[in-house]
């Protein structure tokens, strides 16, 4: 699929080499170019020879570009991917957005399963829908690291839990990335009586198996809303759920530390506080690979946060409020009293928000609303501010999930909103702001 050039960064190789905005990128040293992942890796070089469709659509132009080794092109264009996005081709029986309520933006129901997107932006894949050529491709062009949403190691349980004919042949696909030197981080998303228990030790295992080219593990417990109706029968993580996955997951991976010198697989901070059990130090993460999916997330928040209190010490601060999820507030209250005894006349609360929108099971700071806050903050004494999650807006800063802005929220409630980065040293930089 060819692809229309947008724009052209000023300065950028491609600038000096006279490439336009309007042309469309044919070739690149003779290979066709189709989409994102084509025309990183064969722009790579330091002289290229592009061909491009110039604007009137018949004549074709020679273009000899010269550049430093790896440095980007500077071509932009229509679609990020430069091709459509590959769409989720299964049914599975945790997925969160099957749970989305209806009549939300519609950039909110598209659920991708893009190996591209794997690569580039971190997003977790099933490779169901990886055709023969796209694994020859990956292994061919060393497409490293991979995420991969594994679930189970069980190819049977892996097709019900997924309800696709091919998700039984995933561990096929991993073994083939392994032998090719590809790097992979694994997720599984842990069901109550479905993948945990001797399911889940049996993924371990495989997964063991597969290192050094598994990396990581992360083990995390799937989201319940309250909007399941017709979809599969499922119960939630409560207390002893969460227990039972930490009695196995916590010792395996100290045997894997012992053996392998890594953890090798770490469970979301959710599962310690849903199962009430401390979190462990930041230490206990390595190299925090998993940081996005929720792996000790709050620890290092919590670490920050108390490596900067010290820079704060004796200063005094405008009133406030936390506004945070139920399964966070806790230890935001913790932290403020901390941040209370070390500074003079600390005027600030934690109010954690319930979430009516999805359900009192989805307890994370991310997934919390615009009209919850505004149902649960207004008419209360809040100071002169709120500070939120900037991870309960879209990239960007200016929306919630339930298309709210911040503005609507912040006229309903009669105080700004200030998003803080997931940075515990931002927070206390809010905090004590101007």
């Amino acid at each position: 699929m060819a692809s229309k050039i947008i724009s052209v960064d000023a300065g950028s190789p491609a600038e000096r080499a006279g490439l336009k905005a309007g042309e469309t990128l044919l070739q690149i040293d003779g290979t066709a170019i189709y989409d994102v992942l084509d025309y990183k890796f064969y722009s790579y070089d330091a002289r290229l020879d592009v061909r491009v469709l110039e604007a009137d659509g018949e004549t074709v132009r020679a273009v000899q570009v010269r550049k430093h080794e790896g440095e980007p092109l500077g071509l932009n264009f229509e679609h990020y991917l430069m091709d459509g996005m590959k769409q989720c081709s299964n049914k599975c029986v945790f997925c969160f957005v099957d749970q989305l309520p209806r009549g939300m933006r519609k950039t909110l129901y598209i659920k991708d399963d893009d190996a591209r997107m794997s690569f580039l932006m971190g997003n977790y894949i099933s490779m169901t829908n990886l055709s023969e050529a796209d694994v020859d491709r990956i292994l061919r062009m060393h497409i490293s690291p991979v995420n991969i949403s594994v679930q189970t190691t069980d190819p049977e349980l892996r097709i019900r839990m997924l309800q696709n004919r091919r998700a039984g042949e995933a561990l096929k696909i991993m073994k083939r990335f392994a032998e090719g030197g590809i790097t992979m981080n694994c997720q599984l998303v842990v069901c109550k009586g479905l993948n945990d228990g001797e399911a889940l030790r049996r993924s371990l295992h495989d997964l063991k198996a597969l290192y050094p080219a598994v990396d990581t593990i992360s083990v995390v417990p799937f989201g319940m809303t309250r909007h399941r109706e017709g979809l599969y029968p499922l119960e939630p993580t409560d207390q002893p759920a969460a227990a039972a996955i930490l009695d196995i997951v916590e010792p395996f991976a100290e045997q894997c530390l012992r053996e392998l010198g890594t953890r090798l697989v770490w469970c979301g901070d959710e599962l310690y506080l849903t199962a009430g059990r401390p979190l462990p130090d930041t230490d206990y993460y390595e190299a925090f690979t998993q940081f996005e999916n929720g792996i000790g997330m709050l620890p290092l928040f919590m670490e920050e946060f108390r490596t900067a209190l010290a820079d704060y010490a004796g200063r005094t601060a405008r009133p406030f409020t936390i506004a945070t999820g139920t399964a966070a507030a806790p230890s935001m209250a913790h932290l403020l009293d901390e941040a209370t005894q070390a500074c003079d006349n600390l005027k600030g609360q934690v109010i954690a928000i319930k979430n009516d929108f999805f359900g009192p099971l989805v307890s994370v700071a991310g997934l919390i609303t615009g009209q919850d806050l505004i149902a649960q903050l207004k008419g209360r004494a809040l100071g002169e501010r709120v500070l939120i999650s900037a991870n309960m807006l879209r990239d960007g800063g200016d929306v919630f999930l339930d298309d709210y802005t911040p503005q609507q929220v912040a006229d309903a409630i009669g105080v700004p909103l200030v998003p803080v980065e997931i940075d515990g040293a931002d927070l206390l930089a809010k905090i004590f702001e101007d």
